[in-house]
């Protein structure tokens, strides 16, 4: 912990938002979430991240902050949930003798969590003309017709996902 937060009034300060608001956070996710045990997660998850954003110092509203952090693991929570749903409903649908292990399973699931948080950042238009290449296998022209724009359109919107997902990559 030393390396995150390399000072004692780091900690005092960190210790004093977490006594005051642990309990604060946990009750507002709680209300927000079906599960207790969820919500007790969320509620460390955010003062984790709190933590490594070494932010606890300089808090002028924190049950505001802590919110803003917590709604966005609350949609990510739901957001994996959402995926690993429909990849369990897919493995459901084939049958047994292909059925992939744990471990590869985890491994699918982590990667299908890596590509929705790459396409996440997309605007519509241009997560649209990169899956119907890049997923559906079309041409530019088909692509370009599906979607109602040019070609040239097309190419750029690709080009502009491909530097997105190499730059959120590198990251």
């Amino acid at each position: 912990m030393s390396r995150v937060c390399p000072d004692t009034a780091c900690h005092a300060q960190l210790d004093a938002l977490y006594r005051g608001h642990h309990g604060w956070l946990q009750g507002w996710l709680r209300q927000r979430l079906a599960c207790r045990a969820d919500a007790a997660d969320l509620a460390q998850d955010t003062f984790v991240r709190v933590l490594l954003a070494r932010t606890a110092g300089s808090l002028h509203e924190p049950r505001h902050y802590l919110a803003t952090i917590a709604r966005g693991l609350v949609i990510d929570l739901y957001r994996r949930r959402s995926l690993e749903t429909a990849y369990l409903d897919a493995l459901a649908a084939r049958p047994e003798l292909y059925e992939p292990s744990a471990e590869v399973r985890a491994l699918i699931l982590d990667s299908l969590m890596a590509i929705d948080r790459l396409l996440d950042g997309l605007g519509a238009r241009t997560r649209a003309i990169f899956l119907a290449v890049q997923l559906d296998g079309l041409s530019y022209e088909k692509a370009a017709a599906q979607v109602g724009v040019s070609v040239t359109t097309v190419r750029k919107h690709l080009a502009r996902a491909l530097l997105h997902c190499l730059l959120l990559d590198d990251a």
